[in-house]
């Protein structure tokens, strides 16, 4: 006679360890995959260790979230595109200094650890560190009921890469006459989701598998398109030696607060927004949603994720490796002399 399995206490308030376990048991040869040569300790351990780049080269960290895009992944029961949000966002954030990624660290915190969402979030962790050259050293997860809506959880990593010193891009060089390159972002990437959720499913009353009008994909493909890295393209115009003077990624802010916070005090960006096409996910909820265009293009990035600031006489070779890496780059814009004037300017 099978004798029944007595639930433990701390189960019995909300907090299942076996199942945490058992998640963690069935991404171990995921997280492996990822580890890297400088990688000096196992998963498991209470600190993660790493070899140290070197005395010329200086450590470029950055934290961030995947925001509420997360309400739209726990509604579709889709958790495997999250994690690579998350690492392409922190990967991007410390590329504009002109760094790569070593290791990445994650937080997961819930109301009641679900095995197989977990192990979908830490899959797709594990593909981008492997896709974007990291490791995934460590990381937490916390079982918090009462604390997180039951269903859903927060997802949250902190990057740590490395750049030579001497090759630290600050934008401190930026000039009048400089001219920035865009490149194109696959979709919201990860912000602007509370002012999205609101126009798509309140109201346009539009459902998950609906298709958005304009396109022919359905509204969850639209929303959870993965947040693009730019690491490779990028990596290709420095080991070339073009003089980069300045990046910008473009996350909450959009291009409005994003650009200036690279550019010196006497400069001003001045950005010609009808250089590319808008994708249709920012129209259909500008009309709809009945948004300033200005407000738009400071709540989302409306198609540009990534600017690149180049001396003029640097913009052909620059579109040139680009084009070999097929990043879709182009000249959105140049720099000005600020007069008094904002630190940017939106022609539409």
């Amino acid at each position: 006679m099978n004798k029944k399995t007595k639930k433990s206490a701390y189960a019995s308030a909300g907090v299942d360890i076996d199942e945490m376990m058992q998640g963690l048991q069935h991404i171990k040869a995921d997280i492996k995959k990822t580890q890297t040569e400088g990688v000096c300790s196992q998963i498991g351990s209470f600190g993660g260790l790493f070899q140290s780049p070197g005395r010329d080269q200086l450590l470029v960290a950055s934290t961030d979230g995947v925001g509420t895009k997360l309400a739209v992944a726990a509604a579709a029961n889709i958790h495997n595109t999250v994690g690579q949000d998350l690492v392409n966002h922190c990967t991007n954030d410390i590329l504009v200094q002109g760094a790569k990624p070593l290791f990445f660290l994650d937080y997961l915190g819930t109301a009641k650890l679900s095995a197989r969402s977990f192990a979908q979030v830490v899959k797709g962790l594990c593909k981008a560190c492997r896709e974007n050259g990291c490791a995934l050293l460590g990381g937490e997860t916390a079982e918090m009921p009462g604390l997180y809506p039951a269903g859903e959880y927060d997802l949250v990593g902190t990057i740590v890469g490395t750049v030579a010193k001497k090759n630290v891009i600050t934008g401190e060089n930026i000039r009048p006459g400089d001219v920035m390159i865009g490149l194109p972002s696959t979709g919201l990437h990860t912000n602007g989701y509370s002012l999205a959720r609101k126009i798509l499913f309140k109201t346009a009353k539009l459902g998950l598998n609906d298709l958005l009008p304009g396109t022919k994909k359905k509204v969850s493909q639209v929303l959870l398109a993965v947040h693009r890295s730019y690491l490779k393209p990028v990596t290709a115009l420095l080991d070339a030696r073009i003089p980069v003077q300045g990046m910008a990624h473009i996350t909450g802010g959009g291009l409005l607060d994003n650009v200036p916070r690279v550019l010196p005090t006497n400069c001003q960006a001045v950005i010609d927004t009808t250089t590319w096409r808008i994708p249709p996910v920012f129209t259909y909820m500008e009309k709809t949603g009945k948004v300033d265009r200005q407000e738009m293009f400071r709540v989302f990035n409306m198609g540009i994720g990534y600017t690149i600031i180049v001396r003029p006489a640097h913009v052909d070779k620059t579109l040139s490796i680009l084009a070999t890496q097929r990043a879709g780059a182009r000249v959105i814009g140049y720099i000005d002399d600020r007069q008094n004037q904002p630190a940017i300017n939106l022609l539409f």
